[in-house]
């Protein structure tokens, strides 16, 4: 028995990780059934209310899997620990959003380096890295991609390089070794599932982001309805800098969301300019109505609630924004906030 910080906790063993995992998976998908059963807003709040907590299931893993680190049968359940907690935020007094796991996650990340960089079982790990999105987990892939000695391995962490540097930039030089790591993968890797998803698959959609969704690339023409059923297209927004918005009311702090578009419009750098906030909404037809009859919405929304316009744009989590110029090229892609602001104010005074 040791104590790690979160609780006091026991040896465990890979049917216990597996376990764990089980059980919150299941959970999940029952929810999932739940919300999409659920009718009327009121309804929808109570089943949301319920949604299996990752942040308790990461606890979970972490009980089981923390004092045997070392052990190879700890690669597996480690990466999905990874997944999960890798997005759990804590919002401190000063408002600074930082990972609510942060000492746990680098305690995996070290141990990989230290017992597992030779470890033909790596391949879970290196997606799971790319999850995690910082320079440590950037920096491990490139070991595992330069010294792990089984080429599958190492192809799945050639994907995974692919895939974090276009987070880095779009400058030529990131683009080719981008395209290197795609090519490699593809040769070494491509028949290896990842979540039951072929290396393969994961890598011909970098190729979409690179030829579609990188800066500086014409955005793809989104054609759509709107909440009351009227035909809208992206390509009407065209002359004006547009912030793209996919998002919904049912993510994390919506009406942070809200606020922010709507205060984007009225702001003096942005007001009575050719510029619009153009929202991509996911939620079911009848809550974007509601919000927009109640006047808590009112610039242009396509109305998505089947994501079938934001899988155009591999839209995976909600918010996300595009910054795209008059010339409906991409600036900016990322959170909502002061980077997405500062972009859209600089394309417009170029503009």
């Amino acid at each position: 028995m040791m104590l790690l910080g979160l609780a006091t906790v026991q040896a465990g063993t890979l049917s216990q990780a597996n376990a764990v995992r089980a059980g919150y998976e299941k959970s999940l998908e029952a929810w999932t059934i739940k919300m999409q059963l659920a009718k009327g807003e009121a309804a929808r709040r109570e089943v949301m209310a319920a949604r299996p907590m990752p942040d308790v299931a990461a606890k979970r893993m972490w009980s089981v899997i923390s004092p045997q680190l070392n052990e190879e049968w700890t690669i597996e359940p480690a990466a999905w620990f990874l997944r999960i907690a890798s997005p759990l935020v804590e919002v401190g007094e000063d408002g600074l959003r930082t990972p609510a796991m942060r000492p746990q996650i680098a305690q995996v990340q070290k141990t990989v380096e230290k017992y597992h960089l030779q470890s033909r079982q790596l391949a879970p790990m290196c997606m799971a890295l790319v999850a995690c999105g910082d320079n440590t987990s950037l920096n491990l892939l490139r070991k595992i991609e330069s010294q792990n000695p089984d080429k599958k391995v190492a192809g799945v962490a050639a994907l995974g390089l692919a895939m974090m540097a276009k987070d880095i930039n779009d400058e030529p030089r990131i683009m080719r070794e981008r395209l290197s790591m795609l090519r490699k993968a593809i040769i070494d890797a491509a028949d290896v599932e990842i979540e039951g998803v072929t290396v393969a698959e994961l890598a011909e959609e970098e190729l979409y982001i690179i030829r579609n969704l990188s800066k500086g690339r014409p955005a793809p023409e989104l054609s759509g309805r709107d909440s009351g059923g009227r035909a809208m297209s992206l390509s009407s927004f065209e002359g004006k800098v547009v912030i793209l918005l996919f998002w919904n009311s049912g993510g994390e702090g919506p009406d942070a969301v809200i606020n922010w578009a709507n205060a984007l419009r009225a702001d003096e750098r942005f007001a009575g300019k050719e510029f619009e906030v153009v929202g991509v909404n996911s939620d079911p037809l009848p809550v974007l109505r509601k919000l927009q009859a109640e006047g808590k919405v009112d610039w242009p929304n396509f109305s998505d609630p089947n994501n079938e316009l934001g899988k155009v744009y591999r839209v995976g989590a909600w918010p996300l924004t595009y910054v795209l110029g008059a010339d409906r090229k991409i600036h900016y892609i990322g959170t909502t906030g002061t980077f997405a602001e500062l972009t859209a104010a600089a394309v417009l005074d170029e503009s």
